[in-house]
């Protein structure tokens, strides 16, 4: 026995679409936090009105179709104009809209009432990673990428959380208002996170306030909703939320090692202490563009492995690292990595991948850089 094609073409729609079906999702989450359920309710209110709508106008179109047709001996009737429905078509509309601005306008003052916070964090957007600066509190560090390399070369299986994952979560304490000061050091970001209803552009030069309070304790994934590069996809926020006590301590452990950083700025460093935290250092921040083994993809992104800047002058190697390249998607590291990370990982280039040029940069050098250019 044969199929027509258009049978075969509807088994395999079926078999596509029942197998994909347990994935979807037909409506919004409600949320982690008192916005974010308004916005939901919001969305329901606005949905079931439309829902209304639909209803009474298709019913009137159908009935109409089916009770005045041709067929029935019905005559169209034949008039120009009619006041008190024109009138009717206007009001009834406006008296609509009314109602659904009203809680529109509700919730969207809520969602830009930003004062009286109990934190403020800056959030600080790079190609391709997030900065977030407790202000006040002398905290501060970069949220990387955490997925392994191999899954997203197809070298290993996808894990749960695959490209929503990273090395430093934000951590926030559960019911306290914070306050996000949001704004980018190159291109345009943005910071999403659905579970908050906060979203937020990342524009140079602005700075943009959202706020937040979450309801309870959790994990809650993001990701940058704008198109900011060739990494966009690797840009994920994670938003930890943890109870007052915990955050506290978190909050102390974090202190203590920006103090401890701080001091490892005076510590006489071997060559080799700098390589084996350089190594780190590199495959967080600078393997996406220049590759695990310093192969880069030309020409946008040099090779490091024998290269003019890895094995030439190490001032030069150092300026680059720290200034950046104009004109390229070589950034500045200056401000975005500690006097002990850029030397760890400009030593680390200079002694990896066959470079063997036996030299190191201090972290003390770096803060002497970085006290002139302050200057």
């Amino acid at each position: 026995m044969t199929r027509h094609p258009h049978v075969w073409m509807g088994l395999l729609l079926w078999s596509i679409f029942s197998q994909a079906q347990a994935a979807w999702t037909v409506n919004m989450a409600p949320g982690a936090t008192q916005i974010s359920n308004a916005v939901f309710d919001l969305h329901m209110t606005i949905f079931w009105i439309c829902v209304v709508i639909g209803i009474i106008v298709f019913g009137a179109m159908f009935w109409s179709m089916m009770m005045h047709r041709r067929s029935t001996g019905q005559n169209a009737a034949h008039f120009h104009e009619n006041t008190r429905v024109e009138i009717l078509w206007t009001i009834v509309p406006f008296v609509i809209l009314v109602l659904m601005a009203i809680p529109a306008t509700a919730t969207l003052i809520k969602m830009y009432d930003s004062s009286e916070s109990d934190i403020d964090i800056q959030v600080t957007g790079y190609q391709w990673k997030w900065h977030y600066k407790y202000l006040g509190q002398d905290v501060e560090f970069f949220s990387n990428l955490a997925t392994p390399a191999e899954q997203i070369h197809n070298q290993s299986a996808k894990g749960e959380h695959y490209l929503l994952e990273v090395d430093k979560p934000l951590v926030l304490p559960v019911d306290a208002k914070v306050r996000f000061l949001v704004t980018s050091a190159d291109v345009i970001h943005s910071w999403w996170v659905p579970a908050f209803a906060v979203k937020r552009d990342a524009i140079p030069g602005f700075v943009n306030e959202a706020w937040t309070r979450v309801d309870k304790p959790g994990l809650y994934r993001g990701q940058c909703a704008e198109l900011c590069g060739k990494d966009h996809g690797f840009m994920p926020i994670v938003v930890e939320v943890k109870s007052k006590p915990d955050y506290e301590k978190w909050l102390g452990e974090r202190k203590a090692e920006a103090a401890q950083l701080k001091e490892l700025t005076s510590k006489e460093w071997t060559r080799e202490e700098l390589v084996e935290r350089g190594d780190k250092v590199y495959h967080t921040t600078c393997v996406a563009c220049h590759q695990a083994e310093g192969q880069g993809l030309p020409p946008m992104f040099p090779a490091l492995k024998g290269s003019k800047i890895a094995t030439g002058p190490i001032k030069d190697h150092l300026n680059i690292v720290f200034h950046g390249k104009p004109g390229t998607s070589m950034a500045a590291f200056g401000k975005q990595l500690s006097e002990v990370d850029i030397a760890a990982v400009v030593t680390y280039e200079r002694n990896a991948w066959g470079n063997n040029k036996g030299d190191m940069v201090t972290p003390k050098e770096v803060l002497e850089l970085k006290q002139a250019e302050s200057q």
